[in-house]
Protein backbone atom coordinates (compact mmCIF):
# COMPACT_ATOMS: atom_id res chain seq x y z
CA UNK A 1 0.00 0.00 0.00
CA UNK A 2 2.84 2.38 0.82
CA UNK A 3 4.47 1.71 -2.55
CA UNK A 4 1.15 2.36 -4.31
CA UNK A 5 0.87 5.68 -2.47
CA UNK A 6 4.39 6.64 -3.47
CA UNK A 7 3.68 5.68 -7.08
CA UNK A 8 0.51 7.79 -7.13
CA UNK A 9 2.43 10.72 -5.65
CA UNK A 10 5.09 10.51 -8.37
CA UNK A 11 2.48 10.24 -11.13
CA UNK A 12 0.62 13.23 -9.72
CA UNK A 13 3.84 15.25 -9.67
CA UNK A 14 5.40 13.88 -12.86
CA UNK A 15 5.98 17.45 -14.11
CA UNK A 16 8.02 18.38 -11.04
CA UNK A 17 9.98 15.12 -10.89
CA UNK A 18 10.67 15.21 -14.62
CA UNK A 19 11.97 18.77 -14.41
CA UNK A 20 14.07 17.97 -11.32
CA UNK A 21 15.74 14.97 -12.97
CA UNK A 22 16.48 16.95 -16.14
CA UNK A 23 17.90 19.95 -14.30
CA UNK A 24 20.17 17.92 -12.03
CA UNK A 25 21.74 16.07 -14.96
CA UNK A 26 22.04 19.17 -17.11
CA UNK A 27 23.48 21.26 -14.28
CA UNK A 28 26.41 18.90 -13.72
CA UNK A 29 27.20 18.81 -17.44
CA UNK A 30 27.03 22.60 -17.76
CA UNK A 31 29.42 23.18 -14.86
CA UNK A 32 31.90 20.66 -16.30
CA UNK A 33 31.73 22.37 -19.69
CA UNK A 34 32.14 25.81 -18.09
CA UNK A 35 35.17 24.63 -16.14
CA UNK A 36 36.85 23.19 -19.24
CA UNK A 37 36.05 26.00 -21.68
CA UNK A 38 35.80 29.03 -19.39
CA UNK A 39 32.47 30.03 -20.94
CA UNK A 40 30.56 32.63 -18.90
CA UNK A 41 27.22 31.77 -20.50
CA UNK A 42 27.73 28.07 -19.73
CA UNK A 43 28.50 28.89 -16.09
CA UNK A 44 25.36 31.03 -16.02
CA UNK A 45 23.34 28.16 -17.48
CA UNK A 46 24.76 25.87 -14.78
CA UNK A 47 23.59 28.27 -12.06
CA UNK A 48 20.22 28.45 -13.82
CA UNK A 49 19.87 24.63 -13.64
CA UNK A 50 20.84 24.58 -9.94
CA UNK A 51 18.25 27.26 -9.15
CA UNK A 52 15.58 25.39 -11.12
CA UNK A 53 16.42 22.14 -9.27
CA UNK A 54 16.10 23.90 -5.93
CA UNK A 55 12.79 25.38 -7.03
CA UNK A 56 11.35 21.96 -7.82
CA UNK A 57 12.45 20.69 -4.41
CA UNK A 58 10.78 23.69 -2.73
CA UNK A 59 7.53 23.13 -4.64
CA UNK A 60 7.49 19.44 -3.66
CA UNK A 61 8.13 20.46 -0.06
CA UNK A 62 5.35 23.04 -0.30
CA UNK A 63 2.93 20.42 -1.61
CA UNK A 64 3.79 18.13 1.31
CA UNK A 65 3.25 20.93 3.84
CA UNK A 66 0.01 21.99 2.15
CA UNK A 67 -1.48 18.49 2.55
CA UNK A 68 -1.49 18.70 6.35
CA UNK A 69 -5.01 18.41 7.78
CA UNK A 70 -6.86 21.33 9.31
CA UNK A 71 -6.41 21.94 13.03
CA UNK A 72 -7.54 24.41 15.68
CA UNK A 73 -4.93 26.98 14.66
CA UNK A 74 -5.62 26.66 10.92
CA UNK A 75 -9.29 25.60 10.62
CA UNK A 76 -9.23 25.86 6.80
CA UNK A 77 -6.07 23.77 6.48
CA UNK A 78 -2.57 24.58 5.23
CA UNK A 79 -3.25 24.52 1.49
CA UNK A 80 -2.17 28.11 0.88
CA UNK A 81 1.32 27.36 2.20
CA UNK A 82 2.04 26.07 -1.30
CA UNK A 83 1.43 29.61 -2.56
CA UNK A 84 4.02 30.93 -0.11
CA UNK A 85 6.66 28.55 -1.46
CA UNK A 86 5.71 29.50 -5.01
CA UNK A 87 6.44 33.12 -4.11
CA UNK A 88 9.78 32.07 -2.59
CA UNK A 89 10.61 30.29 -5.86
CA UNK A 90 9.97 33.51 -7.80
CA UNK A 91 12.29 35.41 -5.43
CA UNK A 92 15.03 32.80 -5.84
CA UNK A 93 14.83 32.96 -9.62
CA UNK A 94 15.23 36.74 -9.42
CA UNK A 95 17.85 36.99 -6.67
CA UNK A 96 20.01 33.96 -7.44
CA UNK A 97 19.31 33.03 -11.05
CA UNK A 98 19.07 36.50 -12.57
CA UNK A 99 21.43 38.20 -10.13
CA UNK A 100 24.29 35.71 -10.53
CA UNK A 101 23.84 35.60 -14.31
CA UNK A 102 24.02 39.36 -14.75
CA UNK A 103 26.93 39.72 -12.33
CA UNK A 104 28.90 36.89 -13.94
CA UNK A 105 28.32 38.38 -17.38
CA UNK A 106 29.50 41.78 -16.18
CA UNK A 107 32.71 40.30 -14.75
CA UNK A 108 33.33 38.38 -17.97
CA UNK A 109 33.02 41.55 -20.02
CA UNK A 110 35.52 43.34 -17.76
CA UNK A 111 37.96 40.42 -17.67
CA UNK A 112 37.13 37.96 -20.48
CA UNK A 113 38.47 34.39 -20.49
CA UNK A 114 40.67 33.39 -23.45
CA UNK A 115 38.73 31.54 -26.17
CA UNK A 116 38.99 27.74 -26.15
CA UNK A 117 37.61 24.92 -28.28
CA UNK A 118 33.79 25.31 -28.05
CA UNK A 119 32.98 21.71 -29.09
CA UNK A 120 32.18 20.52 -25.57
CA UNK A 121 29.87 23.51 -25.09
CA UNK A 122 27.91 22.57 -28.20
CA UNK A 123 27.67 18.94 -27.08
CA UNK A 124 26.40 19.89 -23.62
CA UNK A 125 23.98 22.43 -25.06
CA UNK A 126 22.61 19.81 -27.45
CA UNK A 127 22.06 17.33 -24.63
CA UNK A 128 20.50 20.08 -22.52
CA UNK A 129 18.06 20.96 -25.29
CA UNK A 130 16.95 17.31 -25.48
CA UNK A 131 16.45 16.99 -21.72
CA UNK A 132 14.88 20.42 -21.22
CA UNK A 133 12.71 19.83 -24.27
CA UNK A 134 11.45 16.56 -22.78
CA UNK A 135 10.66 18.26 -19.46
CA UNK A 136 8.98 21.15 -21.30
CA UNK A 137 6.85 18.74 -23.36
CA UNK A 138 5.65 17.00 -20.17
CA UNK A 139 4.82 20.36 -18.60
CA UNK A 140 2.96 21.59 -21.71
CA UNK A 141 0.88 18.40 -21.99
CA UNK A 142 -0.02 18.44 -18.29
CA UNK A 143 -1.00 22.11 -18.34
CA UNK A 144 -2.84 21.79 -21.66
CA UNK A 145 -5.01 19.06 -20.16
CA UNK A 146 -6.19 21.46 -17.42
CA UNK A 147 -6.84 24.68 -19.32
CA UNK A 148 -10.30 23.62 -20.61
CA UNK A 149 -10.15 25.52 -23.88
CA UNK A 150 -8.97 28.81 -22.37
CA UNK A 151 -6.09 30.70 -23.96
CA UNK A 152 -2.64 29.89 -22.63
CA UNK A 153 -2.05 33.17 -20.86
CA UNK A 154 -5.59 33.27 -19.46
CA UNK A 155 -5.22 29.68 -18.23
CA UNK A 156 -1.97 30.59 -16.46
CA UNK A 157 -3.57 33.66 -14.90
CA UNK A 158 -6.62 31.64 -13.75
CA UNK A 159 -4.66 28.61 -12.53
CA UNK A 160 -4.73 27.95 -8.79
CA UNK A 161 -1.95 25.31 -8.93
CA UNK A 162 1.40 27.13 -9.16
CA UNK A 163 3.50 23.98 -9.63
CA UNK A 164 2.26 23.47 -13.19
CA UNK A 165 2.78 26.96 -14.54
CA UNK A 166 6.05 27.55 -12.67
CA UNK A 167 7.67 24.52 -14.33
CA UNK A 168 6.21 25.64 -17.66
CA UNK A 169 7.76 29.11 -17.22
CA UNK A 170 11.08 27.70 -16.00
CA UNK A 171 11.44 25.23 -18.86
CA UNK A 172 10.47 27.84 -21.43
CA UNK A 173 13.05 30.26 -20.00
CA UNK A 174 15.62 27.45 -19.95
CA UNK A 175 15.14 26.66 -23.64
CA UNK A 176 15.41 30.34 -24.56
CA UNK A 177 18.49 30.61 -22.36
CA UNK A 178 20.11 27.65 -24.10
CA UNK A 179 19.57 29.34 -27.46
CA UNK A 180 21.12 32.55 -26.12
CA UNK A 181 24.08 30.62 -24.65
CA UNK A 182 24.70 28.79 -27.93
CA UNK A 183 24.53 32.08 -29.84
CA UNK A 184 26.94 33.68 -27.36
CA UNK A 185 29.48 30.85 -27.67
CA UNK A 186 29.27 30.86 -31.48
CA UNK A 187 29.47 34.67 -31.79
CA UNK A 188 32.43 34.85 -29.41
CA UNK A 189 34.44 32.55 -31.67
CA UNK A 190 33.14 33.90 -34.96
CA UNK A 191 34.02 37.51 -34.06
CA UNK A 192 37.01 36.49 -31.93
CA UNK A 193 35.64 38.51 -29.00
CA UNK A 194 35.10 36.60 -25.70
CA UNK A 195 33.19 39.55 -24.25
CA UNK A 196 30.17 38.54 -26.34
CA UNK A 197 29.84 35.45 -24.14
CA UNK A 198 29.49 37.80 -21.16
CA UNK A 199 26.78 39.76 -22.97
CA UNK A 200 24.93 36.46 -23.53
CA UNK A 201 25.13 35.78 -19.79
CA UNK A 202 23.56 39.17 -19.04
CA UNK A 203 20.77 38.50 -21.57
CA UNK A 204 20.04 35.17 -19.86
CA UNK A 205 19.88 37.01 -16.52
CA UNK A 206 17.41 39.54 -17.91
CA UNK A 207 15.22 36.71 -19.23
CA UNK A 208 15.22 35.11 -15.77
CA UNK A 209 14.39 38.46 -14.15
CA UNK A 210 11.38 38.82 -16.46
CA UNK A 211 10.17 35.30 -15.69
CA UNK A 212 10.65 35.90 -11.96
CA UNK A 213 8.55 39.06 -12.17
CA UNK A 214 5.68 37.24 -13.90
CA UNK A 215 5.80 34.35 -11.42
CA UNK A 216 5.91 36.71 -8.44
CA UNK A 217 2.80 38.51 -9.71
CA UNK A 218 0.86 35.27 -10.13
CA UNK A 219 2.05 33.84 -6.79
CA UNK A 220 1.18 37.08 -4.98
CA UNK A 221 -2.41 36.90 -6.24
CA UNK A 222 -2.76 33.33 -4.99
CA UNK A 223 -1.14 34.18 -1.66
CA UNK A 224 -3.49 37.11 -1.04
CA UNK A 225 -6.48 34.98 -2.05
CA UNK A 226 -8.30 34.57 -5.37
CA UNK A 227 -11.90 33.69 -6.09
CA UNK A 228 -12.89 30.40 -7.65
CA UNK A 229 -13.60 29.89 -11.34
CA UNK A 230 -16.70 31.85 -12.46
CA UNK A 231 -18.10 28.58 -13.86
CA UNK A 232 -17.99 27.07 -10.36
CA UNK A 233 -19.62 30.18 -8.88
CA UNK A 234 -22.40 30.03 -11.48
CA UNK A 235 -22.95 26.34 -10.66
CA UNK A 236 -23.31 27.17 -6.95
CA UNK A 237 -25.80 29.91 -7.80
CA UNK A 238 -27.91 27.54 -9.94
CA UNK A 239 -28.09 24.93 -7.19
CA UNK A 240 -29.18 27.44 -4.54
CA UNK A 241 -31.64 29.32 -6.74
CA UNK A 242 -33.34 26.07 -7.76
CA UNK A 243 -34.31 25.28 -4.17
CA UNK A 244 -37.92 25.95 -3.11
CA UNK A 245 -37.86 28.37 -0.21
CA UNK A 246 -35.10 30.56 -1.68
CA UNK A 247 -36.42 33.88 -2.98
CA UNK A 248 -33.09 35.01 -4.43
CA UNK A 249 -29.33 34.63 -4.10
CA UNK A 250 -27.84 37.92 -2.95
CA UNK A 251 -24.17 37.19 -3.42
CA UNK A 252 -21.62 34.38 -3.46
CA UNK A 253 -18.10 34.88 -2.11
CA UNK A 254 -15.39 32.29 -2.78
CA UNK A 255 -11.70 31.94 -2.04
CA UNK A 256 -9.21 29.17 -2.77
CA UNK A 257 -7.71 27.72 0.41
CA UNK A 258 -5.65 25.29 -1.73
CA UNK A 259 -5.42 24.48 -5.46
CA UNK A 260 -8.27 21.97 -5.09
CA UNK A 261 -10.10 23.44 -2.07
CA UNK A 262 -12.62 26.30 -2.09
CA UNK A 263 -14.39 28.13 0.72
CA UNK A 264 -17.76 29.57 -0.30
CA UNK A 265 -19.98 32.02 1.58
CA UNK A 266 -23.55 32.40 0.28
CA UNK A 267 -26.03 35.12 1.18
CA UNK A 268 -29.57 34.12 0.22
CA UNK A 269 -33.00 35.64 0.76
CA UNK A 270 -35.20 32.91 2.29
CA UNK A 271 -38.98 32.86 1.90
CA UNK A 272 -40.53 34.80 4.80
CA UNK A 273 -43.11 32.06 5.32
CA UNK A 274 -40.43 29.42 5.88
CA UNK A 275 -40.33 28.26 9.55
CA UNK A 276 -36.94 28.31 11.29
CA UNK A 277 -36.73 24.52 11.48
CA UNK A 278 -37.52 24.17 7.80
CA UNK A 279 -34.89 26.83 7.04
CA UNK A 280 -32.24 24.85 8.91
CA UNK A 281 -33.21 21.71 7.02
CA UNK A 282 -33.03 23.59 3.73
CA UNK A 283 -29.49 24.84 4.54
CA UNK A 284 -28.39 21.26 5.26
CA UNK A 285 -29.91 20.09 1.96
CA UNK A 286 -28.12 22.83 0.02
CA UNK A 287 -24.77 22.01 1.66
CA UNK A 288 -25.18 18.29 0.93
CA UNK A 289 -26.11 18.88 -2.70
CA UNK A 290 -23.29 21.37 -3.26
CA UNK A 291 -20.65 19.07 -1.79
CA UNK A 292 -21.89 16.20 -3.96
CA UNK A 293 -21.92 18.33 -7.12
CA UNK A 294 -18.66 20.22 -6.47
CA UNK A 295 -16.17 18.17 -4.40
CA UNK A 296 -13.71 21.08 -4.25
CA UNK A 297 -16.09 22.97 -1.94
CA UNK A 298 -14.48 22.04 1.37
CA UNK A 299 -16.20 24.73 3.47
CA UNK A 300 -19.70 26.12 2.88
CA UNK A 301 -21.30 29.00 4.80
CA UNK A 302 -24.91 29.97 4.06
CA UNK A 303 -26.38 33.12 5.54
CA UNK A 304 -30.12 33.85 5.36
CA UNK A 305 -30.32 37.59 4.66
CA UNK A 306 -32.82 40.02 3.18
CA UNK A 307 -31.74 41.24 -0.23
CA UNK A 308 -31.92 44.91 0.79
CA UNK A 309 -29.71 44.27 3.81
CA UNK A 310 -27.24 42.25 1.74
CA UNK A 311 -26.93 45.02 -0.83
CA UNK A 312 -26.08 47.51 1.91
CA UNK A 313 -23.38 45.21 3.32
CA UNK A 314 -22.05 44.05 -0.08
CA UNK A 315 -22.89 46.59 -2.80
CA UNK A 316 -21.08 44.49 -5.42
CA UNK A 317 -23.05 41.25 -5.94
CA UNK A 318 -20.36 39.56 -8.05
CA UNK A 319 -19.00 36.23 -6.81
Amino acid sequence: MASEGAGAHIRHNIVLYGALAANLGIGVAKFVAAGITGSSSMLTEGVHSVVDSGNQVLLLYGQKRARRPADAKHPFGYGRELYFWAFVVALLIFAVGAGVSIYEGYLHILDPEPLRDPLINYIVLGIAVLLEGSSWTIAVRAFNAKRNGAGWWQAIHDSKDPAGFIVLFEDSAALIGLAVAATGVWASHYFDDPRIDGVASIVIGLILAGVAGLLAREAKGLLIGERADPVLIAQVRRVVEAKPGISSVNHIRTIHTAPDAVFVAISADFDDALPMGAGETLIEEIETELKAAIPTLTSIYIRPEKREQAMLSYPNPAG
